[in-house]
């Protein structure tokens, strides 16, 4: 019986899982993933017993923005993801064998900006700047602390051997020299990227 951990970069799931399974509600959602976590725990190949499932993410901002085409302040704290957001991480905390790890945002540049490809249109000259629309801008945002956290709990977990196998649910290639040290530590480590391409290294 293998002991295994399972840890979710919970900003990669969500844009994979809206993929892969649509949009549907924040409630089903988190059903959703704790679903899929147990699928690698009844596996055909060899008996596991779940330790527990690690869940990484952030919040969304609650900040108020200028939108350059709109020409107004945006209040994030109101926005349909920011609800979404919190009903979704409401949900984990109430579900056994989870632990919810929340890292922040960092906000110093906060601001909305064209997206790659519509910039290129606009240099082509195959669109103007009259045919640009609300959904032709993101908004600018970078998290931190999540990968931090995932590569200390690896660590930790590998160390205090207080398990026999990781599942990591991620495509991110920063995470391989966490993964390295839990196999020279006798870690079996099982990515999954859910179908996703991911880079050779990782």
């Amino acid at each position: 019986m293998k002991r295994t951990a399972i840890l979710v970069d919970g900003g990669f799931y969500r844009s994979v899982a809206y993929n892969l399974f649509g949009e549907t509600d924040a409630k089903e959602r988190a059903d959703q993933l704790e679903h899929y976590c147990k699928l690698h725990i009844h596996d055909r190949h060899e008996e596991r017993e779940l330790y527990r499932i690690f869940y990484y993410d952030c919040m969304p901002s609650s900040k108020i923005v200028y939108h350059p085409l709109l020409e107004k302040q945006i209040d994030l704290g109101k926005s349909s993801l920011n609800v979404w957001m919190n009903d979704f991480i409401k949900s984990l905390y109430s579900k056994r064998k989870f632990a919810v790890r929340l890292g922040r945002l960092s906000e110093e540049r906060l601001e909305y900006s064209l997206k790659p490809d519509v910039v290129k249109k606009l240099c082509r000259g195959t669109i103007t700047t009259a045919d640009l629309k609300e959904s032709d801008f993101t908004l600018n945002i970078e998290q931190k602390g999540v990968d931090m956290m995932i590569g200390v709990d690896i660590a930790s977990l590998a160390y205090k051997k207080q398990v026999d196998q990781i599942i990591l649910i991620s495509g991110d290639s920063d995470f391989v020299p966490a993964a390295k040290l839990a196999r020279r530590e006798g870690i079996d480590f099982i990515l999954d990227p859910m179908r996703t391409h991911i880079k050779a290294d990782l």
